[in-house]
């Protein structure tokens, strides 16, 4: 994809914002459609792969329709069927009253910074960020591998690692203690024998895989699993999927009689999910720079465009006049703790019931016989249409 020159500027802009992941991207567009001139760095090159699940719930579609993402004109795998299984092979079955869709990152983070071009937005790719202070008249001045540069406003959408020039960082004392352990994730696409409208989530010890559908014919295969396990067999990836993972029966299946359309997987590592701060270092934060967000507490892609929205009602009324920047970053931490904090709670303890072998094998026979406290647990991990 051919971005805007990386070319350093003296024209200060309104927005800054640093990380061009989904939050980071469906932010710029919002905002450059209202007339906000946007900066946007980004420190790989469009189009690129990313660790990442890759469903999204139907709660995000309606918003990146409007944004401009022709979902309707793509195909994509509709998802309204759940199976969790355990590793003692028992698979639980139900309907997704809301569901989703499948796609990949590599695509949809295209399609965004596509539009973000097209609004003006200004991206610059290949970028690494060195430092942000404040400088007069309220600005802010970034340094960075391509350049000065200069913005009123500083949103951060770096993802789950704080960067070196976030060295401020503030941690809530009430949920940084809520840690849920230190892990990695792995992704691979896949050619799988399994249902398009139907994401699973298998169980392993200490871990939990989902595959689902995305587009292009492929399935999204990834995984979440502590950095104990894969310590204990070596630090060597295949030999902990042979090892651990292949003890559940559905994923011995599609690791052994999938066609895997890359070498290696992704993988990242040293992942937390906590909450974190809405506004720190003088910088609005969103997506998982504001709390890393479990896997099963209704999908963080979600949650980090609906927080672009949350943020961009924000800074508009900022920029209007309307509100002062003091009145931004409290309302914007209320509609942020209003629209999530549910969500991540109810995450939180899920995730401590996944990955033990006897535990969730009792938990989904049980929730087999009672399909209502199912709805329940779903409903808790799922916001509305946005």
């Amino acid at each position: 994809m051919k971005l805007l020159s990386m070319e350093a500027t003296e024209k200060p802009y309104d927005c800054a914002i640093i990380g061009g992941g989904l939050a980071g991207l469906c932010l710029s567009i919002q905002l450059a459609d209202k007339g906000i001139s946007v900066i946007l760095f980004e420190k790989n090159e469009y189009p690129f792969h990313k660790v990442c699940g890759e469903y999204i719930s139907m709660e995000s579609w309606d918003f990146l329709t409007r944004l401009g993402v022709p979902l309707d004109q793509l195909n994509l795998p509709v998802i309204n069927e759940l199976g969790i299984s355990s590793e003692n092979g028992f698979m639980l079955n139900h309907k997704l009253d809301l569901g989703g869709f499948g796609i990949s990152r590599f695509s949809l983070d295209a399609y965004l910074a596509k539009i973000a071009l097209q609004r003006k937005v200004r991206i610059v790719q290949n970028c690494n960020v060195h430092s942000v202070e404040k400088i007069q008249d309220s600005n802010h001045q970034i340094q960075t591998s391509a350049g000065s540069f200069e913005a009123e406003i500083l949103c951060g959408s770096y993802g789950r690692y704080k960067p070196s020039f976030a060295n401020k960082t503030v941690v809530d004392g009430k949920s940084a203690t809520r840690n849920t352990g230190n892990f990695i994730g792995v992704k691979y696409h896949i050619n799988a024998r399994s249902a398009t409208n139907r994401i699973e989530l298998h169980n392993f010890q200490n871990g939990y895989c989902g595959i689902s559908k995305i587009d292009n014919d492929a399935f999204c295969l990834c995984y979440l699993t502590t950095a104990k396990n894969l310590r204990e067999n070596g630090n060597d990836i295949k030999r902990m999927e042979e090892q651990v993972l292949y003890k559940n029966p559905f994923l011995r299946r599609y690791f052994t009689e999938s066609t895997f359309l890359y070498p290696q997987p992704l993988v990242i590592s040293n992942v937390q999910f906590r909450k974190k701060s809405t506004f720190a270092d003088d910088m609005f934060l969103l997506g998982d720079a504001a709390g890393s967000i479990t896997p099963l507490c209704g999908n963080g892609m979600s949650m980090g465009m609906r927080a672009s929205r949350l943020l961009t009602e924000q800074l508009l009324a900022y920029f209007e006049d309307e509100i002062s920047m003091k009145n931004a970053v409290q309302n914007y931490n209320k509609a942020w703790d209003q629209a999530f904090g549910r969500r991540i709670e109810a995450g939180y303890y899920l995730q401590n019931l996944f990955g033990k072998k006897n535990a969730t094998h009792l938990a989904l026979r049980f929730l087999d016989r009672f399909p209502v406290i199912m709805n329940r647990l779903i409903s808790l991990t799922h916001g509305s249409r946005f």
